[in-house]
C-alpha cells in the first residue's frame, strides 16, 4: 500500500502521522510512504529525522483579522493545491490521512480533487480551521475525543478512534527513562513541561514554587524548560536554592519524551491533544494548566473532558502562581488513593489502540478504491 501522509506546524500534528506510519509499518512491510508537509513548519524536521520521504509545499495561515497577507495564503493555497496534485500524481497513493496544521488544507483538498481516498484526524477537542473546512471532502474524519464526533455533522463519515501517538508511547520502557535522568528506579517522578518550548508562566511559577519542592521526601521533579528559557530559568533557580539540589533535574528539552513519561508518576503541562493521548495511554494523573493563547480556547477544551472523567485537575493559567501550583501537585502526591484512582482514570480514556484503527480504516479506504 502507497500512503500520503501529511500534518504540520507543532509536533501535535506531526507525530500522530509518524505514528500512523509506525503502525503501517508493523502491518504491511512493503508500504510506502510520502509525508508532504510546509516549507516553515517543524515537520520539515522532525520527519526526515523520522527517515520518512519528505516533500514540501510553501503554505501559510488565515490571519483571524482582516489582512493583506490573507490574499497571500489564498495564492499560497492554489498554488499548494497545484504543487501537491503533482507530487500525488508522481507518488499514486492508495490513500491520503491529514492529521491537521494548515498545510493539509492543499494537500487532502487536491487528493479529493483526484478521487483519491482521504482521511483527516482531528486530535483536540475543538476541531481546527484546517479541519472544518477539510471535512466536506474528506471520505472519513477521525476524532480523538469521545462524544465530538457531532462537531462534524456535515461529514460523510465521522469515527472515534482515538490519538494514534498513544499507541507509540504505550509501549515505552520505564527503566530507559529513570536512566536517562540518572534518577533510581522506583521513585516518585513529577515531571513539569510547559510545551516543546516551554511557557513562561509556567517556568515563573515553578521558580516561585522551588524552595517548598524539597519538602516532599523521596519525590523528584523534572523540569523542562524549553530551549529559550533554559539558561535564565536555571540562574533563577540558583540563586533562589544555592545550588541545585539531588532532586530537582532542570532540563532543556526531552528527546525520548515516551521512555520518561513512562516513569512518571504524575505530570503538570499544557492541554495539547497529543501529549494528552500520551499520558492517558501510560495512565498518568496529571495537573493541566491549558495555553490560554490558542485559537478557540482549544486546550481548556481538551483538558476539561479529561477532567470530567476524574483523570487530571485543571489550573487555569489566571489562576497559577507557585502556591496554586504546589498545593494541586501536593494534592495527588500527598494522597496515594487519589493518585491511584486518577491513574486509573487516565488508563480508562487511553486504553484504545487508536493507531490500528486508523490504518485499519485506512485500509478500508484503499480497498474500496481500488
Amino acid at each position: 500500500m502507497r500512503i500520503v501522509l501529511s500534518g504540520g506546524g507543532t509536533g501535535g500534528h506531526i507525530y500522530p502521522a509518524v505514528a500512523v506510519a509506525r503502525q503501517l509499518e508493523l502491518e504491511d512491510s512493503s508500504a510506502e510512504f510520502l509525508y508532504i508537509g510546509g516549507t516553515r513548519g517543524l515537520e520539515s524536521k522532525l520527519v526526515p529525522q523520522e527517515n520518512l520521504p519528505f516533500k514540501a509545499i510553501d503554505i501559510t495561515g488565515f490571519r483571524r483579522k482582516l489582512s493583506l497577507d490573507n490574499v497571500k495564503t489564498v495564492m499560497r493555497f492554489l498554488k499548494g493545491v497545484k504543487s501537491s496534485k503533482q507530487m500525488l500524481r508522481e507518488f499514486k497513493p492508495d490513500v491520503v490521512i491529514g492529521t491537521g496544521g494548515y498545510v493539509c488544507g492543499p494537500v487532502v483538498y487536491a487528493a479529493s480533487r483526484l478521487g483519491i481516498p482521504t482521511m483527516i484526524h482531528e486530535q483536540n477537542a475543538i476541531p481546527g480551521l484546517t479541519n472544518r473546512f477539510l471535512s466536506r471532502y474528506a471520505d472519513t474524519v477521525a476524532v480523538s475525543f469521545e462524544g465530538t464526533e457531532s462537531a462534524f455533522g456535515g461529514a460523510k463519515n465521522v469515527i472515534y478512534t482515538g490519538n494514534p501517538r498513544a499507541t507509540t508511547v504505550s509501549v515505552a520502557n520505564p527503566q530507559r527513562g529513570y536512566a536517562s535522568l540518572g534518577i533510581p528506579e522506583g521513585s516518585t517522578v513529577v515531571l513539569v513541561v510547559g510545551g516543546s518550548r516551554g511557557a513562561k508562566a509556567i517556568n515563573e511559577a515553578m521558580i516561585e514554587m522551588a524552595a517548598d519542592v524539597g519538602k516532599g521526601k523521596g519525590v523528584h521533579y523534572v523540569y523542562v524548560t524549553g530551549e529559550p528559557y533554559f539558561e535564565d530559568t536555571r540562574k533563577q533557580l540558583r540563586q533562589k536554592l544555592g545550588s541545585l539540589p539531588s532532586w530537582l533535574h532542570v532540563l532543556p528539552y526531552i528527546h525520548n519524551m515516551p521512555e520518561v513519561l513512562a516513569c512518571t508518576s504524575l505530570i503538570v503541562n499544557r492541554a495539547g491533544a497529543s501529549f494528552l493521548a500520551e499520558i492517558t495511554a501510560l495512565g498518568i494523573p496529571s495537573v493541566l494548566i491549558p495555553s490560554p493563547n490558542v485559537t478557540n480556547n482549544h486546550q481548556e477544551a481538551n483538558a476539561r473532558q479529561l477532567e470530567r472523567e476524574g483523570a487530571a485537575a485543571v489550573l487555569l493559567e489566571k489562576d497559577l502562581n507557585g502556591s496554586t501550583l504546589m498545593e494541586a501537585i501536593r494534592k495527588i502526591t500527598g494522597a496515594e488513593e487519589v493518585r491511584r484512582k486518577m491513574s486509573e482514570a487516565s488508563l480508562r480514556l487511553g486504553k484504545r489502540d487508536s493507531a490500528a484503527i486508523v490504518t485499519a480504516e485506512l485500509r478500508r479506504l484503499a480497498a474500496k478504491h481500488s
